[in-house]
């Protein structure tokens, strides 16, 4: 099967080939840096995530750029209540960003783009737009002209032959539903932080930040687009316009684009008291890998509902990975291969591999690994599966893992509290396989006392120990 995403441009599921063999230039929208990032924009940096890591295990060399809005009318209006420079303040989201999309195994692109350090490219981009004639001027701001360009609407699919000429609006964001002339340059107004420029003191608008960045890295035409379903209408309807007025070619020839996600069923707000942030379902316990599963376990295109139910099931799923994976390397199995189960493991990738083809469908590749994983529990309970067959499995599970990244327990997951003495009470890999040691000989010298003591001081401590007919296995809470 051919890799195929739906194209947000063309209304299709289309094969994908980039324009260069081998190499895809892709620009994904990164964070506004105004605040703490919740778990909804999460979402799409996770797709994000899922889509560059399937990317390159399709064997593409990426050239992947992410912005990082640093200047626009919330931070301004934030860092002047806050009475600090844009510097000053963005740098703390800024750093807490990349921090919680490290705790969650997001890859970085290539290149991190900040507006405010490619002001130049947004200033050469007005400039090319104005010599062009697709710019006026209104009270020192500078505008594109909507009018002048006849596509305008062909992402959104939105019918805007009726927009009035010079109808404008110079926010960042605006209505949905309402195409206006918008803000290239604005002028500067009191205190705000500005730029000298050929056509005045301001700072660049929201949309022409993303053009000017995404061509100056990656050239005329990129080979994919993506964020969230939000930015259709109006950034990328605008980005499009501004790019292809400049250059007269595509801008982008995928665009994918991550449906919303709700909580308990309803839309995210403060208001509703269940807008949550990475840091704060950490506080709550929940472990990173399960929200990264949950994150990524839902196909980007369909809503994702986020429940604390559907957290403590994805937890769970991870547990039955990590148990098969435990299964793998401490039970003792017969010598030899068996043949049937070695092609198992390859239909199994192969059933992987064909859900996430078809336009990163994650719930079809999910359901080819336990199924998979559940036959071939079967098969080792049956005496059926052999040695040998331990790294057919271990293949199956590794390429999953390339993708979900979430059987290594994270740090976070591993570090346990302090005790009230103030010491910690988190265990080492070796420490833990020393209490084990410790434990065997108690129960050989019929200690079973102190057998007992050992197993409830690890359980204490987050440890599990399971008796098998092959030894002990432990796991991690």
């Amino acid at each position: 099967m051919a890799l195929r995403f739906y194209n947000t441009l063309t209304q299709e599921l289309q094969d994908f080939r980039p324009l260069e063999d081998g190499k895809v230039r892709m620009y994904t929208c990164g964070p506004t840096v105004y605040n703490f990032v919740h778990i909804g924009n999460f979402r799409t940096f996770t797709f994000q995530d899922i889509l560059r890591r399937w990317l390159q295990y399709r064997g593409y060399h990426l050239n992947h750029v992410m912005n990082v809005t640093d200047v626009d009318d919330k931070i301004i209006a934030n860092a002047a209540r806050e009475q600090k420079s844009l510097e000053e303040y963005t740098s703390v989201y800024t750093k807490a960003f990349f921090e919680d999309a490290a705790t969650l195994r997001l890859q970085q692109p290539e290149h991190v783009a900040p507006a405010t350090k490619h002001i130049p490219a947004m200033i050469d981009s007005i400039e090319r737009l104005v010599a062009k004639g697709y710019t006026y001027t209104n009270d020192g701001s500078t505008y594109y002209r909507i009018s002048a360009f006849p596509d305008y609407g062909k992402l959104s699919h939105n019918d805007f032959s009726g927009i009035r000429s010079g109808a404008r609006v110079d926010m960042d964001e605006y209505d949905k539903a309402d195409a206006r002339d918008f803000v290239l340059w604005k002028a500067r107004k009191g205190n705000e932080p500005f730029w000298e420029t050929p056509f005045g003191e301001g700072r660049p608008g929201w949309h022409i930040e993303c053009s000017a960045m995404a061509m100056s890295y990656l050239g005329e035409t990129l080979d994919i687009h993506a964020g969230g379903v939000d930015l259709i209408f109006p950034h990328h309807e605008n980005e499009i316009a501004q790019s292809e007025a400049i250059t007269g070619k595509p801008f982008a020839r995928f665009w994918l684009h991550a449906e919303h996600l709700h909580i308990e069923s309803q839309k995210m707000s403060k208001s509703l008291g269940n807008f949550y942030t990475l840091r704060d379902l950490l506080g709550m316990g929940f472990h990173p890998e399960s929200i990264r599963y949950l994150l990524a376990s839902v196909p980007y295109r369909k809503k994702l509902n986020f429940t604390f139910e559907g957290l403590k099931m994805a937890a769970k799923s991870i547990e039955r990975l990590r148990d098969f994976e435990l299964r793998l390397t401490s039970t003792r199995l017969p010598p030899g291969r068996g043949e049937a189960i070695a092609a198992r493991s390859q239909e199994a990738i192969r059933s992987f591999e064909e859900g996430m083809d078809n336009d990163l469908n994650t719930a079809e590749a999910l359901a080819a690994i336990f199924e998979y994983v559940r036959a071939m529990n079967s098969e080792i309970n049956e005496g059926r599966f052999k040695e040998e067959n331990r790294w057919d499995a271990a293949r199956v599970l590794e390429i999953f893992d390339l993708i979900f990244d979430v059987l290594k327990p994270s740090d976070i997951a591993l570090t346990a509290q302090v005790n009230g003495k103030g010491e910690s009470v988190s265990l080492t890999d070796a420490e833990v396989e020393s209490y084990i040691e410790e434990r065997s000989a108690a129960k050989k010298s019929r200690d079973f006392a102190r057998a007992d003591e050992i197993r409830a001081q690890l359980q204490e401590r987050g440890i599990t120990l399971e008796d098998t007919k092959d030894g002990v296995r432990w796991k991690r809470k």
